[in-house]
């Protein structure tokens, strides 16, 4: 599956953004999907992480109560809405397809993934 991730851009503190990661592939539904970002410097980190079913999520504390994860199957695209925005949230972001052992599993770890997209940049300024 290929992945293509878009919606990164340049935002003020507090505000959001929607990141879309569009798959080919019809086998899309089959997949957990996940995203995760790496700040200058740093570290790849994960942020949240949806089944396939969409009926399991997780997120990074980090972004919890501010980030919502969602996909549309039928579009083959995952999201990540983004609110409340903060400096730290300063990153490339990356969509990442694991393949799924089952509806309800989400995974958090990097190398739990077999596809990953480009990656988004979203800066946010102070």
């Amino acid at each position: 599956v290929q992945l293509q991730a878009s919606g990164g851009g340049l935002v003020q503190a507090g505000g959001s953004l929607r990141l879309s990661c569009a798959a080919s592939g019809r086998t899309f539904s089959t997949y957990a999907m996940g995203w995760f970002r790496q700040a200058p410097g740093k570290e790849r980190e994960f942020v949240a992480a949806i089944s396939w079913s969409g009926g399991s999520i997780t997120y990074a504390d980090s972004v919890k109560g501010r980030f919502t994860i969602s996909r549309d199957n039928a579009k083959n695209t995952v999201y990540l809405q983004m609110n409340s925005l903060k400096p730290e949230d300063t990153a490339v972001y990356y969509c990442a397809a694991a393949i799924s052992v089952g509806g309800s599993y989400y995974y958090t770890g990097l190398n739990e993934y077999d596809y990953w997209g480009q990656g988004t940049l979203v800066t946010v300024s102070s």
